[in-house]
């Protein structure tokens, strides 16, 4: 038989791989499912609130967009942080409560870049945020070589008003 034990002794369940007895977990969460969600959106909410302080903090929409590239140069698409955006939006797309969850710390940010959008009397500050935010948050996932560097001067070209109008 050699070394191997006769009974699996192996953690089977995740409260156990955790060393806590399940029924902790049941008593603070309705679920593993609520728990998960609980835990990816207390991740992701220092994230997005630090990236929302940049935003409301920058005086005009040229420092904002040369804030939001440089805040997610800090993210390689493989680091933990990226990794979890990733995974968190999949899971976001099977499940409607994680889905309500995310969407709601996505709109508070979206909304602060709306806001400096729109102080600078910006035609069209809510699409343009959208597409800012489609631009760092999903794209720099998928492809590290998104820099602050390489993307500002592009984004500079979407943010830019002359007299409340695009140039």
């Amino acid at each position: 038989m050699g070394d191997r034990p006769l009974v699996n002794t192996a953690p089977t369940t995740h409260a156990e791989r955790a060393d806590i007895r399940s029924g902790l977990v049941h008593y603070h969460f309705e679920s593993l499912q609520a728990l998960l969600r609980q835990a990816v959106v207390e991740a992701m909410r220092p994230m997005a609130e630090g990236t929302a302080a940049l935003l409301a903090a920058a005086p005009d929409p040229a420092r904002a967009v040369e804030a939001m590239p440089a805040d997610v140069d800090r993210c390689t698409g493989t680091d933990p942080a990226s990794l979890l955006f990733i995974e968190a939006y999949l899971a976001a797309t099977r499940d409607p409560v994680l889905r309500d969850q995310i969407y709601d710390l996505m709109a508070e940010l979206r909304a602060e870049l709306t806001a400096v959008l729109s102080r600078s009397g910006h035609p069209a500050p809510e699409a343009t945020a959208i597409l800012v935010m489609a631009a760092l948050l999903l794209h720099k996932g998928l492809d590290a070589r998104l820099s602050a560097a390489r993307l500002a001067p592009v984004l500079h070209r979407i943010i830019e008003t002359r007299n409340g109008a695009d140039r």
